[in-house]
């Protein structure tokens, strides 16, 4: 399930919602994405992939994680870490349709 949104490397692409096939996010080119309707999230991470700055923690739980801590996630490697263990982000490339 999506869980965090990390201001400080977003980039404002809107990368994610477009990626998004249950239209989890708003957003617009320009402005953070703002988890929406997080209820909807199907836990697939094409937002988390779609993302060029690893700027997105999608949890592996169907769930919302309780007591989730941003600091550890990013110290230990997490934040983005499905793109780079699925080979996604070595490469592949990254286009989202219009």
């Amino acid at each position: 399930m999506i869980e965090l949104v990390l201001e400080d490397r977003c980039i404002q692409c809107a990368k994610c919602a477009k990626a998004c096939p249950n239209d989890v996010f708003d957003a617009e080119p320009g402005e953070l994405p703002v988890i929406a309707r997080k209820a909807d999230c199907h836990t697939c991470f094409l937002c988390e992939l779609y993302c060029p700055t690893d700027a997105l923690y999608v949890s592996p739980f169907r769930e919302p994680e309780a007591g989730l801590r941003l600091a550890p996630l990013i110290e230990n490697g997490t934040v983005g870490s499905y793109g780079r263990i699925s080979g996604w982000k070595r490469g592949a490339p990254q286009t989202v349709p219009a």
